[in-house]
């Protein structure tokens, strides 16, 4: 598999990958990064509570990681949850409203971390 096969498997943006990380060596050493990064793991642990200040940071970075890797609906997703828990601004959505969005995060990071497993065995 390719790297531009893996991202059309994970519903990625090769392109965009390739226009912030400039060199496909890049894209393809922090792709394969991505799995043990841990920012899902730490956004998906301030869901359990629903503790604003951890969602805020933990989407934040994830919003701007997916984004640098071209994971484009992972970063939509992040920042859905980054504007809703931005200090200073009111909450508009509801707990299960953000629950479905942590929902989606894990689905599509489990899509991301089967895809990049697939790549890395070549």
């Amino acid at each position: 598999m390719t790297l531009q096969e893996l991202y059309r498997m994970i519903g990625g943006d090769y392109d965009q990958a390739l226009r912030v990380l400039r060199v496909e060596k890049l894209v393809d050493k922090h792709i394969r990064k991505f799995p043990q990064n841990g920012t899902v793991e730490e956004l998906l642990a301030a869901g359990e509570n629903l503790d604003s200040k951890r969602l805020f940071e933990s989407a934040h970075a994830l919003k701007g990681i997916s984004a640098n890797l071209g994971l484009v609906r992972l970063s939509e997703t992040a920042s859905r949850i980054t504007e809703e828990y931005r200090p200073g601004s009111g909450r508009k959505m509801t707990d299960d409203e953000v629950r479905a969005l942590l929902d989606s995060v894990r689905e599509q990071n489990e899509i991301i971390v089967e895809g990049i497993r697939l790549y890395s065995e070549g």
